[in-house]
């Protein structure tokens, strides 16, 4: 596996190691003691998730609060995403910036999202199959939305905005400015 530094502290991109011949490809997504050491501490999944989405479908910007704080990783294994991390950390130098990378069932990337970030996607494809491990369970009353297109974090999805596809939570969700209160 390859760890590559985002422009975000503690936001990383790990790229497998893919053997491919004739018959296909073989790639390990997860070793517990590679991670451990890519991300710099041990950490413990409690939950996966799977989701299938269409076209232009964003979900997003979603955290969870403490003390059922989130760190997520994920990955596309069908289709491609444009995934997006935002740092909400309190007192972080890079408070209310993000990062986006493209997650792919071709490139087979996984970002690694630690607690104190919202995280959200976009489909690229026709569909996509989109996993992910977390590191607490859901616990839906210390879930917050921070709005996909709060100016104050100004993401530049791939897509423009008359086509996103939202459920009306992620329509409803709140300014990047109340994080620190929500």
């Amino acid at each position: 596996m390859q760890v590559v530094p985002t422009a975000l502290p503690d936001v990383l991109l790990l790229e497998p190691k893919v053997f491919g011949d004739e018959r296909g490809f073989f790639c390990e997504t997860f070793n517990q003691r590679d991670f451990d050491a890519a991300v710099g501490r041990h950490v413990q999944f409690l939950q996966d998730n799977h989701s299938r989405s269409g076209r232009d479908v964003l979900r997003g910007l979603h955290f969870q609060r403490a003390p059922h704080a989130q760190a997520k990783l994920v990955r596309v294994v069908s289709g491609s995403v444009f995934d997006v991390a935002v740092d909400l950390r309190d007192g972080s130098a890079t408070f209310g910036r993000w990062v986006g990378v493209e997650l792919s069932e071709s490139n087979r990337r996984q970002l690694w999202i630690p607690e104190g970030f919202a995280h959200g996607f976009m489909v690229t494809s026709d569909s996509a199959d989109f996993l992910y491990k977390t590191t607490d369970y859901y616990a839906p009353q210390f879930e917050r939305v921070v709005r996909y297109d709060d100016p104050d974090i100004g993401v530049r999805w791939p897509a423009p905005k008359k086509a996103y596809v939202l459920s009306d939570k992620d329509r409803a969700g709140g300014a990047l400015a109340r994080c620190k209160r929500a």
